[in-house]
């Protein structure tokens, strides 16, 4: 049997196979962040579709972190009854399911939260607006409500975290010389960078316990002009897990104003597919800490020669899951085609219009019909 199949463990979250729903953003939260009905169904699809981790859409840790509408939040104690029936509608159906912890910094949607857009220092170059530079004060404040929604997520049964420090979000830009332009102890050298992640690592684990998954999520390189590195990236990563991170998934790019991620459209072959494969082969030359890989992948042959090749231990997907849920089902029953996820991008629409990300042209195959939405919940 292929080794995407096999049993294993990070920290004391035991998982039945190798598979990862990367981190998603559904817009099926509520306007204040909570967990709906039809967010649970999702959830539940994919743990009934043989998923093996499932990685919540990055949950925000305070109201001034939000990046985007009805996405899911964990920054007040009363969205702990709806993210409770959210892991055990995953649990229900033998999955597992990490929170994704973060905070849009300077891409916040001040529209939304009223609050002004934090930013790791002098914004010049970026989007103009309501914008304020992150104080030390403010950074201890922060520290602190990542620890809080840390518990929040534990106290609702979720098995793990994952820090989301990638694509441009705020502790991305702490990472990032691009936006981290600080003269203190957060700027400069890599080292000092990595002093905020740090922190709230050590802030979340004497919160949570040393047998509770703690993940991050970060950029092997930027693609912006004077970004993060590969080389510093990896370094990052080094002390990451030094600090005792259980799994680093490794990604790249960086959001956009008016765009959600960086993901690639267009990946209709097979060489298209684990753009990020080479800093995943890079952090594992290097590190011991399991490595988690996103990142274009749709072939069962790429997944299963990753794993094999010791690549990557895990294998993370995104937009396959939201044509397929079941897809891993599929192949763990001999159905071995690609994924048919036609890595247009258009899913994410819908979820811009109030009606939750699905697959456009899964519907429009089905209906041969264009245009057709159903009536927003949230109108």
């Amino acid at each position: 049997m292929s080794r995407l199949f096999e049993e294993s463990s990070i920290n004391q979250m035991s998982l039945k196979n190798r598979f990862v729903r990367a981190a998603t953003w559904e817009g099926l939260a509520t306007e204040k962040g909570e967990a709906t009905p039809e967010l649970m169904e999702m959830m539940a699809s994919l743990a009934k579709g043989g998923v093996g981790l499932i990685i919540t859409s990055h949950s925000y840790v305070s109201q001034e972190g939000q990046g985007t509408p009805w996405q899911l939040g964990v920054y007040d104690d009363k969205l702990i009854p709806k993210l409770e029936a959210m892991a055990s509608a995953v649990h229900e159906n033998s999955g597992k399911i990490v929170m994704q912890l973060a905070h849009a910094g300077l891409y916040a949607e001040v529209a939304l939260t009223g609050r002004p857009a934090l930013a790791v220092s002098d914004p010049a170059g970026f989007p103009e607006g309501n914008i304020k530079t992150i104080t030390p004060v403010e950074i201890q404040r922060l520290v602190s409500s990542y620890a809080q929604a840390a518990k929040r997520a534990q106290v609702a049964g979720f098995d793990g975290l994952e820090i989301h420090s990638g694509h441009g979000y705020l502790l991305s830009q702490f990472l990032s010389p691009a936006y981290n332009k600080r003269q203190d102890e957060y700027g400069g050298a890599i080292e000092n960078r990595v002093r905020i992640h740090l922190q709230i690592y050590q802030a979340i684990r004497e919160v949570v316990g040393t047998d509770y998954p703690i993940m991050v999520k970060m950029n092997g390189s930027d693609f912006i002009e004077n970004g993060l590195t590969r080389e510093d990236s990896l370094k990052a990563a080094k002390l990451f897990a030094d600090a005792g991170f259980d799994a680093i998934e490794v990604s790249g790019g960086i959001i956009r104003t008016g765009k959600l991620s960086p993901s690639r459209p267009g990946i209709t072959t097979e060489d298209k597919e684990a753009y990020f494969e080479e800093y995943a082969t890079h952090f594992k030359s290097n590190i011991k800490t399991p490595l988690i890989l996103v990142g274009g992948l749709r072939s069962f042959t790429i997944a299963d020669r990753i794993v094999a090749e010791g690549i990557a231990d895990y294998i993370s997907m995104s937009r396959p899951f939201i044509r397929e849920p079941d897809l891993i089902n599929r192949w763990k029953n001999g159905d071995l085609r690609k994924a048919e996820c036609k890595s247009d991008n258009l899913c994410f629409n819908p979820g811009f219009e109030g009606h939750g990300v699905y697959c456009v042209t899964r519907e429009l195959e089905k209906n041969k019909i264009s245009g057709q939405h159903t009536t927003s919940r949230f109108s």
